[in-house]
């Protein structure tokens, strides 16, 4: 058994495609190995910002390939067959012979056993697998071909303590890497991982992402404990200071207190965003004018603390600059500037947005019971904060910007809130609005960007969405979900289609309100599957799809869940698929054939009785039912009715010989799965038994 090391120098690749790199080259190199069928006992790859190692240890040195007989064609089969089989093979005639199989008889031959030894199929390979790294983005640079990352300057690779000999495009590979990447001159001579790794570990630099990590966190976690301060959870953030660093060091810093006056986010955005930096936060969740910096040196001097707060100092005296210079701007006097800011191409610009959403949002606001007013204001000067100095700096920052904007300019609270949270939420994980105003800006929002991108046929393709429309959709869908309200979407969609009529915009597009339920409809698909909805549920659900009753839906199916598995879901699910089966057996087409009437004068007995008096008593319950209503007590409801639904089956021949009391029994059953069908639709259920 021995171990294969390899190490690729570059210069510095960016912390956005080590990650990759390493998957990349672990995952090659794996099925390089599975494939010719060479064991290992462990594997690994790491990365720093400039060296991507992967090694494998316990590796065969040697695999034997058995002899293996190889069928060909038929006998029989015409003869170019046979010279096809032959020449992909690399065999001759000689090397032929016939066997009977069940299926004929049929030409063979044996392949001889071989001996392949992994150092050569490392050689051979290696320029191969290189060659199929999938970079994000890459860069050619001097006269070389090479597509890379960054420049690639070496190539170390040793197969138990020898080198590997191979080209990889102008580089040659050797058993020696760069010890020094600043300089680029020393050279030292490496024969197995280990001594590679102590070598740099006594140098300072830590090889190993993982425990790069290890050492960023116990640091942060020391300092903090002292502090009694903390930083917000960021792993992303983590993983991008791992992997731009090789020597690990934490900074203590901090700025002029004077910049706490600037609003949190700006601070947040400048540190954690533009300088990678971790602002640190009390435990009441405020901030504070300190933050760490994962530094790539020991700071001896004190030169690089200095260097990164003068860093800080200097962007947010910019940041309170124009934070001073836009909250003195009258908001409602730059509606009218909004007239210069196109929304998209055919769409207007964001005065006309402002416009529309006004209208729009007043119609939601007689559904909310809200101040029409404040809704028509809010949606007024909702957008002038991206004509604002500081959006134009922190373009992240929009939204929140107008918030604070509309604060310090004396508007109510209810205004500055919807401003502030009229972009969320961002994603399936992020903060949605739960106070009504901040509800109706959203959704007003999202929805007149959904039916103007529609409208002029700028929808997303299977592949590409680069309006994010599919997050805007799913934005209303979550919206309405998460605060159990359900609104009027299809008034709404097709009144904001009116809006823009009116505005003197012609859309291309004839199919727009189907297009835009469809699009809906597969965003709240998307939505049950990561609330891991049972995708028959989701199909079921999706089938009663309806746009003003989006929350209604999902908590049935929510509800269908919890319970699909246990007693009261097998009880439903039985009784249901007992009934239809046998219907949809014996009635080819029930619109035609049945006139949705039971007569209960036809009755010849009990059990008859007993299911009609059940399925009324299910019916008055689902007519009575609120809107908020627990579904889970709707389910039990349902599935008390399998003892009349058995009953009847093991009791009642339904082909009676009399048609009319078989007519009525069909009805009777219709009746019943019709009732069923209300709730969900129990036909794309799958029962226990499929």
């Amino acid at each position: 058994m021995s171990e294969f090391f390899l190490e690729l120098f570059s210069e510095e690749i960016p912390s956005s495609l080590q990650k990759n790199l390493r998957v990349d080259l672990l995952n090659n190199f794996e099925k390089l190995f599975n494939e010719k069928i060479i064991s290992f006992k462990k594997s690994s790859s790491y990365s720093t910002p400039n060296r991507a190692i992967v090694v494998f240890k316990g590796l065969q040195k040697q695999v034997v390939i058995k002899s293996e007989e190889i069928k060909g064609p038929n006998i029989n089969a015409p003869e170019v067959a046979l010279e096809g089989f032959m020449r992909s093979n690399n065999i001759n005639k000689k090397d032929l012979y016939k066997k009977n199989i069940d299926k004929g008889e049929f030409y063979f031959f044996k392949t001889k056993t071989k001996r392949l030894n992994t150092h050569d199929l490392l050689e051979e390979s290696i320029p191969l697998i290189l060659l199929k790294i999938q970079w994000k983005k890459s860069m050619k640079w001097g006269e070389f071909d090479l597509n890379w990352g960054r420049p690639l300057k070496s190539v170390l690779a040793v197969f138990d303590k020898k080198k590997l000999i191979f080209d990889f495009h102008h580089i040659s590979s050797s058993n020696s890497t760069f010890i020094d990447k600043e300089f680029e001159e020393k050279k030292k001579i490496f024969h197995d991982f280990n001594s590679y790794e102590k070598f740099f570990q006594k140098e300072g630099i830590i090889i190993n992402q993982d425990k790069r990590k290890i050492i960023i966190e116990k640091e942060f976690k020391k300092i903090l404990t002292k502090k009694n301060l903390k930083i917000k959870d960021n792993d992303k953030l983590i993983d991008e200071v791992v992997n731009l660093t090789d020597k690990p060091h934490i900074l203590e810093c901090s700025f002029d207190k004077k910049f706490l006056s600037i609003p949190k986010e700006i601070l947040i955005l400048t540190m954690q965003s533009h300088q990678k930096y971790f602002p640190l936060f009390s435990k009441k969740d405020e901030i504070t004018n300190e933050f760490l910096v994962v530094a790539n040196n020991k700071d001896k001097k004190g030169l690089i603390k200095t260097g990164n707060e003068r860093v800080v100092e200097a962007r947010l005296s910019d940041a309170e600059f124009f934070w001073n210079k836009d909250k003195s701007q009258n908001l409602v006097k730059k509606i009218s500037e909004l007239k210069s800011m196109n929304f998209f191409k055919g769409l207007g610009t964001y005065f006309d947005k402002v416009q529309r959403m006004r209208k729009l949002g007043a119609l939601i606001s007689d559904e909310l019971l809200i101040s029409k007013e404040k809704v028509e204001l809010s949606a007024s000067i909702c957008k002038t904060d991206l004509m604002s100095e500081s959006v134009g700096e922190f373009p992240e920052l929009q939204g929140v910007m107008g918030g604070y904007l509309s604060q310090a300019q004396g508007f109510d609270k209810d205004i500055v809130d919807a401003i502030k949270e009229q972009y969320l939420p961002i994603g399936l994980d992020s903060a949605i609005p739960k106070k009504p105003y901040n509800i109706t800006l959203s959704i007003t929002d999202k929805i007149d960007t959904l039916v103007g991108f529609f409208g002029v046929n700028e929808k997303p393709s299977s592949s590409k969405d680069p309006y994010a429309l599919r997050r805007t959709a799913l934005g209303i869908i979550r919206i309405i979900i998460e605060n159990k309200r359900d609104l009027k979407i299809r008034d709404l969609i097709s009144y904001s289609s009116n809006i823009y009529l009116d505005q003197g915009f012609n859309f291309s597009n004839n199919t727009l309100q189907k297009d835009i339920l469809n699009f809906l409809k597969d965003r709240f698909k998307y939505y049950l599957k990561e609330k891991n909805i049972r995708h028959d549920i989701i199909e079921a659900t999706s089938n009663v799809f309806n746009l003003n009753t989006i929350s209604t839906v999902f908590e049935k199916a929510k509800s269908l869940n919890k319970v699909i598995n246990k007693t009261t879901g097998e009880d439903i699910v039985s009784s249901y698929k007992r009934a239809s089966n046998i219907l949809y057996s014996e009635v080819k087409d029930i619109s035609k054939d049945l006139t949705n009437s039971t007569d209960p004068g036809i009755f010849k007995n009990d059990f008859e009785k007993d299911l009609f008096k059940k399925i009324n008593e299910l019916r008055k319950y689902f007519s009575g039912i609120s809107k908020t209503q627990n579904f889970d007590d709707t389910l039990v409801l349902l599935s008390t009715a399998k003892k009349e639904i058995f009953a009847f089956f093991d009791n009642v021949k339904v082909n009676d010989d009399n048609e009319i009391v078989k007519k009525n029994r069909l009805e009777l059953i219709n009746f019943f799965c019709k009732t069923y069908e209300n709730f969900i639709d129990f036909r794309l259920i799958k029962d226990i038994n499929d």
